[in-house]
């Protein structure tokens, strides 16, 4: 078979593609023993009627458009494939039927086809990134144990003249009433220890608390929230208000216990507190180790697809749209988890869900093409030993038996955009001048007056 590739305007490519004579005498004679074998043609035995009679029984040109057709669908992938092209879409054979094959002479066809369109970079310099240090920062460490230290945190009265304040907790007596008078169970309580902004109650209840000291007490009313919080599901369409006779019997304040080699022995079963930060510096570089990589490609990827020239073309983000919500759903169904309650868990809308994968398939497109501009400005190459090692790495029992079925399906061309962009990825992330990112300081500043009473 030899194929020739004439690319056209508009991202547009015309292949041709001939196929040796001896190819089509062999297709030939084999499609004749077949349909001998085949079909029951009056005074011969099956496999013997000659090609005249066939001919007369099936019709003059039934063998030849059956041959055609085998030809055409089985070559014109592996054409695609060899003319090196990165196709888009599907195959056009035009408005005219193709000619048939003719016995003892090679067969050509013609097609056209899309093809993936070719952009530029502004620039092919190496990539500036910032980076966080490859070490744990004494910053890393602290914030580490900080969080460590709040987890036992306990939560104590505080002064009698502190406030309610939002985020904060609280003790309170509450006599919830619906709008017959009624008591309602499920809310009211003699001593509930509370988080202002939790969401146990509506946001309407927080305000009206925020505010009060202990031992002081109030009266009001709040409407039934339409989206029912975790304590007031219970009356749901069963009255428009909910009135409250609400006292302050303390306000809390969180205390984080001192960090004392006293205490990392008690909670922590270390001696020291400078062992808990070794420990804990070994974590974070354990984490850093696997975690940097994977940053800084990333990093490397964003800074280039913004050096993307030309606008990114709609089919490809629809297609990698597509991959994404495919793979997104085979995930949840994994999990057992419908799309409803993932939404809900994330506390988000379907609209805005929507959007999040529109822009995750636009940046990825963006990301590919310019990896694929890079690629062909380095003059980098997929080889066949290249092609061959994917194979193998994926674990295939027989990388060579599975080489033949992509080609055959006109699908190497996946493999080798693949490998010519890892290789791009590699090159640039080398490349990649890195800074190391500041660390944030900490903001310093002096306490209200109630926040040190706290």
């Amino acid at each position: 078979m030899e194929t020739k590739v004439e690319l056209l305007e508009g991202d547009r490519a015309k292949i041709s593609v001939t196929v040796d004579a001896d190819v089509v005498t062999d297709r030939i004679k084999k499609q004749y023993k077949q349909a001998a074998n085949q079909y029951n043609i009056p005074g011969f035995r099956k496999g013997k009627a000659p090609r005249p009679v066939i001919d007369s029984a099936l019709g003059k040109d039934y063998i030849r458009a059956v041959v055609t057709d085998n030809i055409v669908n089985e070559n014109y992938p592996m054409a695609i494939d060899e003319s090196g092209i990165f196709p888009v879409g599907q195959a056009d054979f035009g408005e005219e039927e193709l000619g048939l094959v003719e016995d003892g002479k090679p067969y050509t066809f013609v097609f056209e086809i899309g093809t993936k369109p070719k952009f530029e970079l502004s620039s092919y310099d190496p990539v500036e990134i910032e980076m966080p240090a490859d070490h744990a920062t004494d910053e890393q460490v602290d914030a580490e144990i900080d969080a460590l230290l709040e987890h036992y945190q306990d939560i104590v009265d505080a002064p009698a003249n502190t406030k309610v304040k939002a985020d904060k907790y609280v003790d309170l007596k509450i006599a919830a009433t619906d709008d017959n008078g009624e008591d309602i169970a499920a809310i009211s309580n003699e001593s509930m220890q509370y988080k202002v902004g939790s969401g146990l109650l509506p946001s309407t209840f927080d305000d009206e608390i925020i505010g009060l000291k202990k031992g002081e007490t109030k009266q009001f009313s709040i409407d039934t929230p339409t989206t029912p919080t975790a304590l007031t599901t219970a009356v749901m369409g069963k009255t428009a208000q909910i009135n409250f006779d609400v006292e302050v019997l303390a306000v809390k304040k969180e205390k984080v216990p001192a960090l004392t080699d006293e205490w990392v022995q008690e909670k922590i079963g270390l001696n020291t507190v400078e062992e808990l930060r070794n420990e804990v510096s070994e974590e974070i570089e354990s984490t850093l180790s696997s975690a940097l990589p994977r940053m800084k490609e990333s990093r490397v990827l964003e800074k280039l697809a913004e050096r993307l020239e030309g606008e990114v073309p709609e089919g490809l983000v629809e297609d990698n749209e597509t991959t994404l919500l495919q793979d997104f759903f085979n995930q949840l169904q994994r999990g057992g988890m419908t799309l409803d309650m993932y939404l809900q868990q994330q506390g988000i809308t379907s609209g805005q869900f929507r959007d999040d994968v529109k822009q995750q398939a636009t940046d990825m497109t963006k990301q590919d093409l310019a990896l694929d501009a890079y690629a062909a400005h380095a003059k980098l190459e997929a080889t066949d030993e290249d092609v061959r090692a994917e194979f193998e790495q994926a674990g295939a029992s027989d990388p060579e038996a599975l080489m033949a079925e992509w080609r055959k399906n006109g699908q190497m061309y996946l493999v080798r955009q693949g490998i010519l962009r890892q290789k791009a990825a590699k090159e640039l992330v080398d490349n990649a001048i890195v800074t190391e990112e500041k660390p944030e300081e900490k903001k310093a500043g002096k306490h209200s007056k109630e926040e040190e009473a706290e």
